[in-house]
């Protein structure tokens, strides 16, 4: 039983806590979501060079566990390069690094996964390969890894927990603080438990939500036959007018 007293003082806590776990990991697979999106688009490049960059990045994230990381970027990288580096700073460096690698495989799978027709289509139109990849490939990438990448926010939002190695003060290491202190184990980590299923409990429903808007968008699309139509004559007179 989790006494009154215990609540009171350490939901305050989870919230401040809360509050950082939020910031950490929006901003971090912000970052984490541009260098994906990079990393992702050069692994289909033709330049070999870029493909083996973004090929290393992937290969050194995904073979070490994301606390070596943070281990890492906190104590070893501000040594090498002299910099002053606070926890916080660390923590979103390191889900930012972290989900870029994997996004990047999310990305390449989704670019891999749109039928190759549309560069054809969009090379007869004489559209350059950016415009094509812009105009033709993103709309439909997007749309198909959109249940990933919610997936992959999720999951960064529970590696935040992670970074108690490097003293971020999010929910998990405030808990940890209050266990030290009162060595109320069971309460204080009950209570971090049901502050963390109730937190990816909303997050759930709102990917969910997301994913259903934009499932509906694309059964409007179908059902007043724009979909396909659009993709070779609006989408070309809409580069024009850009252009």
């Amino acid at each position: 039983m989790v006494s009154q007293e215990t609540l009171r003082i350490l939901v305050p806590l989870l919230l401040d806590g809360l509050v950082m776990t939020l910031l950490v990991a929006i901003v971090g697979i912000g970052i984490g979501f541009v260098i994906g999106c990079v990393t992702g688009v050069a692994l289909q490049a033709k330049n070999i060079f870029l493909k083996g960059v973004s090929s290393v990045y992937i290969w050194l994230i995904r073979g070490t566990p994301l606390i070596v990381q943070a281990l890492y970027i906190y104590f070893v990288l501000p040594r090498l390069l002299g910099l002053d580096l606070d926890s916080t700073t660390a923590g979103i460096i390191v889900i930012a690094i972290n989900s870029g690698a994997f996004i990047s495989e999310i990305v390449r799978g989704a670019l891999v996964g749109v039928d190759s027709g549309q560069w054809e289509a969009g090379r007869s139109l004489g559209m350059k390969d950016s415009q094509i990849l812009i105009h033709f490939i993103v709309p439909p990438a997007f749309r198909s890894a959109l249940p990933a990448l919610g997936n992959q926010f999720i999951t960064s939002v529970k590696d935040t927990s992670l970074l108690t190695v490097i003293a971020v003060s999010e929910m998990t290491q405030q808990a940890m603080n209050y266990a030290s202190l009162s060595f109320d184990y069971v309460s204080t980590y009950t209570v971090l438990a049901v502050f963390y299923l109730g937190l990816i409990s909303l997050l759930i429903l709102g990917q969910k939500q997301i994913e259903k808007s934009f499932s509906l968008e694309r059964k409007e699309e179908t059902r007043n036959g724009v979909a396909r139509n659009k993709t070779f004559k609006q989408i070309f007179l809409r580069w024009q007018k850009d252009s």
